[in-house]
């Protein structure tokens, strides 16, 4: 989501360990102007959906048609479709029982298309494929078997299928993914929703094989891309292609098929993405739309690369961890030479392993620890190296506030975190020391509520949460434009 207005740049040149003087941040907190806030701070349990201290376990949080959707399980239909009008209308609810009984449907990748949201399950009938729901349990059904019987039309999550991988993606008003219509392999389709609007664009992989598209990723209104694999004359090959929605997709990246081509971030109109070339470890490339403009920017050495973002027209991430420096801040511009290391904010062969990136405005922040004493803290960088440092110091002396979960919301940045006396608790953050607080905890005492996936839809900012006593369930936090909080809940 991106936030109203951009931050300025932070010209700060605190050192390692020490905080940014609040000075540092005067001018973003005016530049924010921000036009949502919080109402209060104290976030509201939406619905005890599993009775008792098991919980429901929220997964898939999304932003739909006046209403947030996700799935969970309330131990009697399994794991299902439920949305929430949030602290407001008409509440928490099951969508449908899709697979009835205790079994669940197995949703996943649930994907926005206008006031849609298209989804891949399993009722237990058809096998598993594509649905679709207007939010209403008439509105919930099967948009089209495309597997006849109980074969399945739709990539179901397995161990090499990541759960979380993108497998449709929305693109000018329609959805595209791959499928099996047990004729043409996987391949990849598309659909409006309706039967005879759902079908085969191409045939990559030409009779019964696969080519088994997956990873999609839309970049701005110029097209899409996805990785699928095609026999070449002498060997199995994986491709990176382009597509803008017609027949005639065009390869952009062609590697042995041992390969693996993953983490795809679109930032602006150019596509950033991972290599692991069969060793274990990742190149970071970037493409402008055609194998010409296509290039390997640099190899890394460890463990992936990881936690991408986009930071203006440059990449910023965590990598480096079998570099001589360790694993610490990166970014990229797109070239050879402009792929580095922000800073050493570890000094030395241990690394400072930033992780939960997250971009508000002009900044990056995230967590990370420099090994002066004050343990794993908030950090943000405007990716240059002297506008890198410690922004906070949440829990003050030697101990760690593990910042976790960061998450940018229309100005407001919300995250997980341990003051030293509370567990992980919700905190928020205007870009400014003084505005970085923790909010009402959730959980007692020492323990941790470990808030996660914050997700804004409507005048609310959704997560889940376990409190201790009802396991872990939806919440929200009061988050409306300016001026629209109700007078209870004003600050």
């Amino acid at each position: 989501m991106k936030p109203h207005l951009p931050l300025l740049i932070l010209l700060g040149t605190a050192g390692c360990g020490t905080e940014v003087d609040e000075a540092d941040f005067t001018n973003h907190g005016s530049a924010l102007s921000q036009e949502w806030e919080l109402c209060g701070k104290t976030a509201v349990r939406l619905a005890d959906i599993h009775p008792g201290a098991e919980g429901s376990a929220p997964e898939d949080l999304v932003h739909g048609d006046r209403a947030l959707y996700f799935t969970a399980d309330d131990g009697t239909h399994g794991r299902e479709l439920w949305r929430s009008s949030g602290t407001g209308g008409s509440g928490t609810s099951l969508v449908k029982d899709i697979h009835p009984g205790l079994v669940g449907s197995e949703i996943s990748n649930l994907t926005r298309v206008g006031n849609r949201l298209f989804f891949a399950a399993d009722d237990g009938v058809h096998g598993y494929e594509l649905w679709v729901t207007d939010g209403t349990s008439a509105g919930t059904y099967l948009v089209k078997d495309i597997y006849p019987g109980t074969e399945d039309g739709l990539f179901r999550p397995n161990l090499l299928i990541r759960r979380n991988e993108p497998l449709l993606v929305e693109f000018e008003g329609v959805l595209y993914f791959g499928a099996n219509d047990g004729v043409h392999g996987r391949e990849l389709w598309r659909s409006d929703g309706t039967d005879a609007g759902t079908y085969l664009v191409e045939d990559i992989e030409a009779g019964p094989n696969s080519s088994s598209p997956r990873s999609f990723v839309r970049v701005g209104n110029e097209a899409f891309y996805f990785v699928a694999a095609q026999r070449g004359p002498r060997r199995d090959e994986i491709h990176l292609w382009r597509s803008t929605g017609a027949p005639g997709v065009i390869p952009v990246l062609t590697r042995v098929g041992d390969n693996v081509i993953f983490d795809l971030l679109a930032v602006k109109s150019r596509l950033y993405f991972l290599v692991d070339n069969d060793e274990g470890e990742a190149s970071l490339w970037k493409t402008d739309g055609a194998a010409s403009n296509t290039r390997q920017l640099r190899y890394f050495f460890g463990e992936y690369p990881h936690d991408l973002v986009a930071l203006g027209k440059r990449v910023v991430f965590s990598a480096g961890a079998g570099e001589p420096e360790g694993e610490e801040l990166w970014s990229s511009n797109g070239s050879t030479s402009g792929t580095k290391r922000v800073k050493d904010i570890w000094p030395g062969p241990t690394g400072s392993s930033p992780s939960a990136l997250a971009v508000l405005g002009s900044r990056v922040f995230f967590a990370a620890n420099d090994g002066a004493g004050k343990g794993r803290e908030l950090w943000v960088s405007n990716g240059s190296g002297s506008g890198t440092a410690l922004f906070k110091d949440l829990s003050p002396g030697g101990g760690s506030s593990d910042p976790e979960a960061l998450t940018a919301i229309e100005g407001t940045l919300f995250f997980s975190a341990s003051d030293g006396v509370h567990g992980h608790e919700p905190w928020v953050s205007d870009g400014t020391r003084s505005g970085t607080k923790a909010l009402r905890g959730l959980a007692h005492g020492s323990a941790s509520s470990s808030p996660r996936d914050f997700v804004r839809s409507g005048w609310d900012v959704f997560f889940s949460a376990d409190d201790g006593e009802t396991g872990r369930e939806l919440w929200a936090l009061p988050f409306r434009p300016k001026g629209e909080c109700d007078p209870h809940h004003a600050h």
